[in-house]
């Protein structure tokens, strides 16, 4: 791992190849797609699962592994299908299950939903809403900027523009009045 202000570079083992980008969904327990996701909608349905009722479609899924049912495989391939799939899927143990869902989808369908598994201390540096970025077994995460404290100025954004009245407050115009 590489850390470079905001932004961290995570080395994994691509079990299916690809790029995606977008924010970490992360999860809190393992996942059995079957039964635990529905496919046309893409919303965690396990009514035993912590996230009940998420949404993973647009979502880069980090989880510490899938929870089993061989057809979870077919409701990977059928999310992609219908474009309700995450982006890409980390994880922290391999799960050949998924894989075989996303092959299935990629040769089927011609659309690809990468899966990395990370070594295991890399997933928990991951928060829900972090930019990830996924490049066949590279993951890069960007850490939002944190919103400056009441009353500071976000360093990020340029200072209050000044009026001809010298007051950052008082519109140029009051100066005459």
């Amino acid at each position: 791992m590489t850390l470079s202000g905001r932004r961290r570079e995570l080395r994994g083992r691509a079990l299916v190849a690809g790029e995606a980008a977008g924010p970490a969904l992360v999860l809190e327990a393992p996942l059995s797609l079957w039964g635990g996701m529905d496919p046309r909608t893409g919303r965690l349905s396990d009514h035993h699962h912590p996230q009940l009722g998420a949404t993973i479609t647009g979502q880069v899924l980090v989880m510490p592994s899938g929870r089993g049912s061989s057809s979870s495989s077919s409701v990977l391939a059928e999310s992609i299908r219908l474009g309700t799939a995450p982006l890409a899927i980390l994880l922290a143990d391999p799960d050949e299950i998924l894989v075989l869902g996303a092959l299935v989808a990629q040769y089927l369908y011609g659309r690809t939903c990468p899966l990395v598994v990370l070594p295991a201390d890399h997933p928990a540096t991951i928060a829900t809403g972090d930019h990830l970025e996924v490049h066949g077994d590279r993951v890069t995460l960007v850490r939002p900027r944190a919103a400056p404290a009441a009353g500071e100025r976000d360093p990020g954004r340029p200072g209050p523009v000044r009026g001809s009245s010298g007051d950052p407050g008082r519109p140029p115009d009051e100066a005459r009045r």
